[in-house]
């Protein structure tokens, strides 16, 4: 195996044993959940703290994730996605699993304040990876794959058990419903 959802398929696979996975696997997207927060948010401090429910989240199904080909990434996505969306409805934080597993509440100094204005400038990276949860689940790895992590046709087709030209196909019809997205988007702006 090889590539990024494989090795993040594995990190989450042995998070049960081995403890320093899911802090390796944090390590990679913790920026990104952050930003995906902070553009939504427009509040560090809130930013903050769902990032910290979404990995207390994720830590809690770990041992549950089973890889069929969807990225390790869009499946945290998809739990920002419901912690931001379960936030709203109860228009608070919710920190029950957090306290669940022991996580003391996370408070903001002022350095962290400045490096998440920092990465707010970056923004923009993460309403991508929102639009990448639309798509079909194999429309979506292919895009991960070939865009994100820039790895081959031929590559992803051995991983995907497909032929080449059915990844650029993927990968083609992916990009073509987010330039879609996006120009909606830009219409509603």
């Amino acid at each position: 195996m090889g590539g990024h959802a494989e090795r993040d398929a594995r990190l989450l696979a042995t998070t049960a044993t081995d403890p320093d996975a899911f802090a390796e696997f944090y390590d990679l997207y913790e920026e990104a959940v952050l930003l995906y927060m902070l553009r939504r948010t427009s509040s560090a401090e809130l930013a903050a703290d769902l990032t910290a429910e979404v990995f207390a989240s994720a830590l809690s199904g770990a041992a549950g994730f089973e890889y069929t080909g969807v990225p390790p990434a869009a499946w945290l996505f998809r739990i920002a996605h419901n912690v931001l969306v379960d936030s709203y409805r109860a228009a608070r934080v919710q920190d029950d699993m957090r306290r669940r597993l022991g996580m003391p509440p996370m408070t903001l100094t002022d350095e962290m304040t400045e490096h998440l204005e920092r990465l707010s400038d970056r923004a923009a990276g993460a309403e991508a990876m929102d639009l990448l949860t639309n798509l079909p689940p194999e429309q979506r790895a292919a895009v991960v794959a070939h865009i994100l992590e820039e790895r081959d046709y031929e590559d992803i087709a051995a991983e995907m058990q497909c032929s080449a030209s059915v990844v650029r196909k993927r990968v083609s019809r992916g990009l073509a419903v987010l330039r879609g997205e996006l120009k909606q988007g830009e219409h509603h702006a």
